[in-house]
């Protein structure tokens, strides 16, 4: 589904989200939440780490070209942004606002997230720019979302995981609920980019409140 974005004369945005995809799978989660984050009229920087270029394109029919500024317009073309709404950077292009606090996104997203990627943010390694987004997020005390996608997890991922949740991180795995009775696969995508966009204060419509008359 292609959204409708409208296009402002002054190209103001609601919120300036950073949205991270590496390479675990469930490349559907962060593709949808980037259409979703342009209905909503975000202003959204966008990072591709190389594996998750690889799971998108073997995931997907979505055919994600290699450079950042080509993606940016791949998505934007797609899915029908307004101008500059979709920034996208390369891993090692430092001088990217959202490497510095001075630049900080109003929240980070990191979607669908590795475990090496939790890694490297609990350790604040900062060796590119995806982990030094996060970073930036939690020095700044900005919400920081990380949806993780493995199974099982190991010791080492939980203590991670801990150690970023006592940070102020919010540990959201894909982990879909079923008491929607989804028919489609989109069912299960939207239950969790529902998710995640509430937890960026973002309203949204593709998913009934629970107890609601939807239900």
């Amino acid at each position: 589904m292609v959204s409708q974005a409208t296009p402002t004369s002054k190209n103001t945005f609601n919120k300036r989200i950073t949205l991270i995809m590496t390479g675990a799978s469930g490349a559907q989660y962060g593709i949808r939440l980037l259409e979703e984050l342009v209905k909503a009229n975000a202003e959204i920087s966008l990072l591709l780490s190389r594996p998750a270029q690889i799971v998108i394109n073997t995931e997907t029919d979505y055919k994600v070209p290699s450079r950042a500024s080509e993606i940016g317009q791949y998505f934007s073309e797609l899915f029908n942004a307004a101008p500059e709404q979709i920034k996208a950077y390369e891993r090692e292009q430092w001088m990217a606002p959202i490497a510095s606090g001075s630049g900080v996104a109003d929240a980070t997203v990191v979607c669908p997230c590795t475990t090496g990627t939790l890694s490297s943010i609990a350790v604040g390694a900062s060796n590119n720019l995806i982990e030094r987004a996060a970073d930036v997020a939690l020095k700044e005390r900005k919400k920081l979302v990380l949806v993780i996608r493995e199974t099982p997890f190991s010791d080492i991922h939980l203590e991670n995981m801990l150690k970023l949740s006592r940070m102020g991180a919010v540990i959201l795995p894909a982990n879909p609920g079923f008491y929607h009775k989804p028919e489609t696969l989109d069912d299960i995508i939207n239950f969790m980019v529902a998710r995640i966009l509430e937890h960026l204060d973002i309203k949204q419509e593709i998913l009934p409140m629970w107890g609601s008359k939807e239900f």
